[in-house]
């Protein structure tokens, strides 16, 4: 490791400092400024990254260093990531570039999945890592893009390789397809309970899955356990995945049952993936947003819809790179997304369907059913004294 390379990289970040204004200044007596900038701790260069660590002087606002984000990107290029809350913080140039294509191969992907119940699939990162998390910790997940971006093949990826993973018997899958151009893929598959694409159908699976949620947490009491894999017998994991959710947020009673089943659902083995293209505050409310945990937000038309997905700078994404994405977890990361193809994804899917499959919920579209009076679910109904 040279001497030179660090002192070359402090003198590199000293200049991004200040070319954002990312410190803070004091007149002296004698009329002039005195600018004190962050204080590198340490540079550590390896063969792959460049992690450089320093501290803010008490007084300068973090915010500095999100608001002046492509400062870093400017001096160090765009492989870059910043970690840190308040004082602290971490900026690692990557060497490595993101792929600008990932093609979806399973065999590639299943060593990564050991160990974990329900892995999200997500993509790699510049140094070449797979990220995957398990939905029993992280349950509920935003995706958001614009067309073409890469929402699409992520859903679809994401869906093929759980239905691999898991057997018909540990994984249900009920699928929302409200622009009716995403899930008919997954028609068929029998790990796949109902792929409805009107929102009368939609309401008879979100009064199922509502239903379903008041028996699990009928389960974890009578056993006093706190959640379903401790159960004696096994209960399939749910997955519910809703593309487009914006087009039944309207609906009061749809929209109420999404928000128990997210906020309810972990311990009783229901997640969720939501989907849409264009977020606002109306569909996207407080309450929202703060059960989908998991943010991913490919490119999105302007900065006020990255900040609503919670992945500010993803409106800065080319559209020359579609299936890249910022990814929001315990910390902001840029992925590319694998890109499974339509025709793949058949090929791949048609060892999984069977000739009897039937649609639990796609009924008809001529009269809308009755919807069933609509219980409100507190954890103290579900998990009674097994949260206790």
């Amino acid at each position: 490791m040279s001497i030179w390379a660090k002192l070359m990289t402090r003198k590199k970040l000293i200049k991004a400092f200040r070319s954002g204004d990312m410190h803070l200044t004091y007149k002296m007596n004698d009329g002039n400024e005195r600018l004190i900038f962050p204080k590198i701790r340490n540079v550590n260069i390896s063969d792959s990254s460049t992690i450089i660590t320093f501290t803010l002087p008490n007084g300068l606002d973090p915010k500095l260093l999100k608001k002046n984000y492509y400062v870093f990107e400017q001096y160090f290029g765009q492989n870059v990531e910043l970690d840190g809350e308040v004082k602290r913080f971490t900026l690692t140039v990557n060497k490595g570039a993101l792929p600008k294509e990932l093609k979806y191969n399973y065999a590639t992907i299943e060593p990564e999945l050991n160990g974990l119940e329900m892995p999200i699939v997500c993509g790699k990162d510049s140094a070449g890592n797979w990220m995957v998390y398990d939905a029993i910790t992280e349950p509920n997940c935003l995706i958001s893009g614009e067309p073409g971006a890469g929402k699409s093949t992520q859903l679809r990826s994401i869906l093929a390789t759980l239905i691999q993973r898991k057997t018909p018997d540990e994984l249900h899958i009920y699928l929302g397809d409200l622009k009716m151009s995403e899930f008919f893929l997954f028609k068929g598959v029998k790990h796949v309970k109902s792929v409805c694409v009107y929102p009368e159908d939609m309401a008879r699976m979100l009064n199922h899955i509502h239903r379903e949620l008041k028996r699990r947490g009928e389960l974890l009491n009578k056993h006093r356990v706190t959640h379903i894999t401790k159960l004696p017998k096994a209960e399939p994991f749910i997955l519910l995945c809703i593309d487009e959710i914006v087009m039944i947020m309207d609906d009061k009673d749809m929209k109420k049952q999404i928000v128990q089943i997210t906020s309810l659902g972990r311990a009783l083995g229901i997640y969720c993936i939501l989907s849409l293209q264009r977020p606002s505050h109306d569909i996207l409310d407080t309450k929202i947003r703060s059960l989908l945990t998991v943010r991913q937000g490919f490119r999105t038309t302007d900065s006020s819809n990255s900040k609503i997905i919670g992945t500010p700078g993803s409106e800065r994404i080319s559209k020359a790179t579609p299936g890249r994405f910022l990814i929001k977890r315990d910390e902001l990361s840029e992925l590319q997304a694998p890109y499974l193809t339509e025709d793949k994804a058949e090929k791949l899917l048609a060892a999984y369907r069977t000739d009897d499959w039937k649609d639990m919920f796609a009924k008809t579209v001529a009269t809308s059913p009755p919807k069933d009076n609509i219980e409100e679910l507190t954890e103290k109904d579900v998990f009674l004294d097994a949260t206790e």
